[in-house]
């Protein structure tokens, strides 16, 4: 008997190509679409990101094609709660989000994965380039995806074992240039359309005024200040700006200057030469560990900061009040609160948190 798929089809060339490996295997599958939010309502053009009309067209048009059912499921509420609402306190708490995270934790692999219990559905297949594989123990682990320029594991760090076991991952060992020959070859229309932005809902990278629509507030300008607490001049609002951020200050210098904290409570933003953007360690809270269920207390293993950044090595402490402390044997530069600190033993997964703070000592 045919394992019973669900495929989460957002309209791009990646996960058409995982329809169509699941469809190639065998398996029962129906693609779908996932409606988050309404264009209209963020006040973006509807050609500018996911969830667009023509989106859904290219993801129907796949489906035709490879001859599976596809249906549209609405999560903007729970999208709306879920995501847009946590990014947006993030940023009121001086943090920097990361989005895709949120969505891939609190709705692809949640409300998702309920939706295909509903429908007899067992499996979740999605387009990330990771891989799922089983150890000795029978316990899952998450791994790195082959092509080291598309590797999507840091966004799934928050996978529980039971997601892991009923989701299934078929570009893990193909490089992006193979998947665009697959879909050329499969005469998919979507074969050459361009990869979808990191932050769906402002795809133009203007966060700021996303925010601000969204909300209907205003953030009030406040002071830049130096390390000592001296006022250098005025921010536009405590929101628009990040840990290590150079661009965009609108003021002079003698010498670069970069973003290194943000003072809600003050209304200020610290600012600091490049070589004070550095911190030898860090604090992260609501750590999901993937390759054990009980960590030890201290190991030796390599973490990653931020998406793009390639990991480095750390020693890795897990304290007794859950919190996880990550000492790296080198200072990273502009470690920011907010961001996901993701763990790796080799090409495997050893879990991820989010960071709370750093430390430059």
């Amino acid at each position: 008997m045919s394992e019973k798929a669900i495929v989460a089809m957002s309209g791009g060339v990646d996960s058409s190509v995982a329809a169509y490996f699941a469809k190639k295997e065998g398996m029962d599958v129906i693609g779908v679409t996932l409606r988050l939010f309404e264009n209209e309502t963020a006040g973006i053009s509807c050609e500018k990101s996911c969830c667009s009309l023509s989106d859904v067209e290219d993801a129907r048009s796949v489906a035709l094609k490879l001859d599976i059912p596809y249906y549209v499921f609405n999560y903007t509420e729970d999208f709306s709660r879920q995501v847009i609402d946590r990014f947006i306190a993030a940023y009121e708490r001086g943090e920097t989000p990361n989005p895709c995270i949120d969505c891939n934790r609190y709705i692809k692999f949640s409300q998702l994965f309920v939706r295909g219990k509903e429908l007899g559905r067992d499996i979740i297949i999605t387009g990330h380039y990771s891989r799922i594989e089983k150890d000795g123990s029978g316990r899952y682990l998450l791994k790195k995806g082959l092509d080291p320029t598309k590797d999507q594991s840091y966004v799934l760090y928050a996978m529980t074992q039971e997601q892991l076991a009923h989701t299934r991952l078929p570009l893990g060992g193909l490089a992006k240039s193979e998947t665009r020959e697959i879909a050329e070859e499969l005469g998919l229309r979507n074969a050459a359309k361009r990869d979808s932005q990191d932050i769906c809902f402002a795809p133009d990278g203007d966060y700021v005024g996303f925010i601000e629509r969204y909300t209907g507030k205003v953030y009030e300008p406040g002071d830049f200040v130096d390390e000592q607490g001296r006022v250098l001049g005025q921010h536009r609002g405590i929101i628009g700006y990040t840990a290590g951020q150079r661009k965009g200050l609108g003021i002079a210098f003698p010498q670069p200057m970069y973003v290194k904290e943000k003072d809600v409570t003050r209304n200020r933003i610290v600012l600091c030469p490049g070589h004070h953007l550095y911190a030898k360690s860090l604090m992260a809270e609501d750590f999901n560990w993937i390759a054990c269920d009980k960590p030890p207390a201290k190991l030796r293993a390599a973490a990653r900061v931020r998406y793009n950044q390639k990991e480095a090595p750390a020693t890795v402490f897990a304290e007794d009040d859950g919190r996880v402390r990550v000492e790296f044997d080198e200072p990273q530069r502009a470690i920011t609160a907010g961001q996901a600190v993701v763990v790796y033993d080799g090409d495997v997964v050893v879990g991820g948190g989010t960071i709370v703070s750093a430390d430059d000592n």
